[in-house]
């Protein structure tokens, strides 16, 4: 936080833009610190808080608008794109639109607080195709809240914060050890617990050449459309002679489904 500090301080605000939109595009690159020192550094006299404020908030709502437009043109296949990158890619799509589709534009203001929400949610509205000047009030107003929380706290516990930075430079190289270790022992964590559950699964599964064999055959099938309503209202296409249901509705009893035929389910 020390070196985060002196750094900020030498290259100001354009550091504050240029980081916070890398983040919000969608790199590995935390902006809650350097937020916190900016908000310190402004605590101190060093930075204008309002400047920084605004500097952070047109970073943000920039990069917010380029993957609104990108889910306007190129609908879920954006969001899946973004989702195969994630740790748990199997409920990151599923997750992330089941909060927006309850929220809506409300998500927006709290989106950048929820990790995997903030990057989602600004393609999300595009596919939803919320209205621009709409979005625009929401993201900005969600960005307002986050910068100005983030900001806030380290212009009011400025002191305490270089006190922080102090005692963190002096643990030097021992600091990015632990740190890396933090992140390598939650990143394997993930991944084996992914395998556990791939390896647990057990489905039985058909590609789309056998399913149109049995369909040209005239098998009787029952064929579910499970994908979210957000992937269905994207593109409500289906395979012929299947039926849409939330998958929520395979947890209990259904009556919809017909015990002596075969059963052919699929999300994308």
């Amino acid at each position: 936080m020390h070196r985060t500090l002196e750094f900020l301080l030498h290259h100001g605000y354009v550091l504050l833009l240029g980081w916070v939109f890398a983040e919000q595009i969608g790199l590995p690159l935390p902006s809650m610190p350097l937020l916190l020192a900016a908000g310190a550094l402004a605590g101190t006299g060093h930075l204008n808080f309002l400047a920084s404020l605004f500097y952070v908030i047109l970073a943000a709502v920039t990069a917010d608008s380029i993957w609104y437009q990108l889910g306007r043109s190129k609908g879920i296949r954006i969001l899946q794109l973004l989702c195969k990158i994630s740790l748990e890619p199997d409920s990151c799509v599923r997750r992330t639109e089941g909060v927006f589709s309850k929220q809506g534009a409300r998500s927006l203001l709290l989106a950048k607080f929820l990790p995997g929400l903030s990057t989602v949610a600004p393609p999300l509205a595009g596919i939803f195709h919320m209205r621009p000047r709409r979005f625009l009030l929401f993201d900005a107003a969600g960005s307002l809240l986050w910068a100005g929380s983030f900001l806030g706290l380290g212009y009011i516990f400025s002191g305490e914060i270089e006190r922080i930075a102090e005692h963190l430079a002096a643990l030097g190289g021992w600091l990015l050890v632990l740190l890396l270790g933090i992140l390598g022992a939650y990143i394997t964590y993930k991944f084996v617990a992914r395998q556990r559950f791939l390896r647990d699964l057990r489905i039985s599964r058909i590609t789309a050449d056998e399913l149109k064999q049995k369909l040209d055959a005239a098998e009787e099938l029952v064929i579910v459309d499970l994908r979210h309503s957000v992937d269905f209202e994207a593109d409500p296409e289906t395979i012929p002679g299947a039926f849409h249901m939330d998958s929520k509705d395979l947890e209990g009893d259904n009556d919809r489904l017909p015990r002596d035929r075969e059963i052919i389910l699929y999300c994308t």
